[in-house]
């Protein structure tokens, strides 16, 4: 199966990098983009040829619903022994069209299993994963999805500016396009000073980006990221929200699995929560775009104990003059803790509690044990 990506319109000068990204139409091939010239890319990326697959659908997909849907999936892998494992059991799932979903649960939960049957590179034991009415694996075929696997797997002995045009020509990107989308994504995510450096020479942070520069050279209506922010240093995960949020659309679906509770809060409408091949929680994080995720804060109070109430409405007394309190930013609660003490409180200490998914997340895994 060959690799898609997505493509977002360069940013005109003088806009800033968290400015909102425009989406473009979806593209077709250059009749000059040969079958043939394809294959010899996919022989050269190490893939197997797809003959007769269409670079890119000709038809408009974009007022297409796309919600993709988990049927009752299962999927057992078995040995030549004859054993057999249950990565998946009895999974029902539907994505709404333009929704980040987060994917969140334990290593060996089924994660990957899953992302693979969405991807088409696996096929379920029992059931179906649909995307927009029909197989995922027909789907990708004809349509495509930017995905970002988990390990970043690139010709080491290739440079970094070179894989992003291999892998532009091989998602069907036009000769006449590729340059200005490989700078485009190249600019997005930092990597100008890196575009000319053997893969193998690039540290675990740049090869993420450059793995998540391939996802974003085409304009494709799903996008799938697989553990995106390992590696990153805290500026580039900053970064990266940032990325996303700009990437959110009522005909784009995003689907993001991290073991990151915190960023999948920040990010997703919801969180599908998964241990042992089953889904445990389907968890909703009340986002509000642009809004900072629900979190506890313990408050400890030295004196003014009385005043406590009027700034936190919901505190919970726990004793020893500490207080669990539940905000939706930080504005929030600077803005409460800047009315206690001008009142006359004396706050000693303000320390972050688990986050709500936290919180759920904790429950459902030992409720599955």
């Amino acid at each position: 199966m060959r690799s898609r990506a997505q493509i977002l319109r360069p940013r005109s000068a003088g806009q800033s990098a968290g400015s909102r990204l425009a989406r473009l139409p979806r593209l077709h091939s250059d009749a000059a983009q040969s079958r043939a010239g394809r294959n010899e890319v996919h022989r050269q990326c190490g893939h197997r040829p797809v003959a007769g697959v269409p670079a890119t659908s000709d038809n408009d997909d974009s007022a297409t619903s796309l919600v993709i849907e988990f049927k009752n999936v299962g999927k057992i892998y078995k040995s030549l022994l004859g054993n057999s494992v249950r990565a998946v059991e009895e999974f029902s799932l539907v994505v709404g069209d333009g929704e980040i979903l987060g994917i969140a649960g334990p290593n060996g939960a089924g994660k990957t299993t899953l992302i693979a049957m969405m991807l088409g590179y696996l096929r379920p034991t029992t059931g179906t994963v649909e995307i927009g009415g029909i197989s995922a694996r027909h789907y990708v075929e004809r349509n495509g999805i930017g995905y970002m696997s988990e390990l970043i797997s690139i010709n080491p002995k290739w440079r970094a500016q070179t894989a992003l045009v291999r892998y532009a020509t091989l998602a069907g990107i036009s000769d006449a396009e590729v340059s200005r989308r490989v700078d485009y994504v190249v600019e997005l995510l930092g990597l100008a000073e890196h575009r000319e450096k053997k893969v193998k020479a690039l540290s675990k942070g740049n090869l993420q980006r450059l793995g998540l520069a391939q996802a974003l050279l085409r304009d494709e209506q799903i996008l799938v990221l697989d553990e995106p922010t390992h590696g990153l240093d805290p500026v580039w995960t900053q970064r990266f929200r940032d990325i996303v949020d700009d990437l959110r659309d009522p005909q784009r679906t995003i689907i993001i699995a991290s073991h990151n509770l915190d960023e999948l809060q920040r990010l997703a409408d919801r969180v599908a929560i998964i241990d042992r091949g089953r889904l445990q929680r389907l968890v909703s994080t009340g986002y509000e775009h642009a809004a900072p995720a629900i979190t506890r804060f313990r408050v400890t109070i030295v004196s003014g104990h009385e005043l406590v109430r009027a700034a936190f409405p919901h505190a919970e007394d726990v004793g020893r003059g500490e207080y669990d309190v539940t905000v939706r930013s930080i504005q929030e609660l600077n803005a409460a803790l800047a009315n206690l003490i001008s009142k006359g409180a004396l706050v000693a200490s303000v320390v972050p509690e688990r986050s709500v998914l936290e919180q759920q997340f904790r429950e459902a895994v030992g409720e599955s044990q």
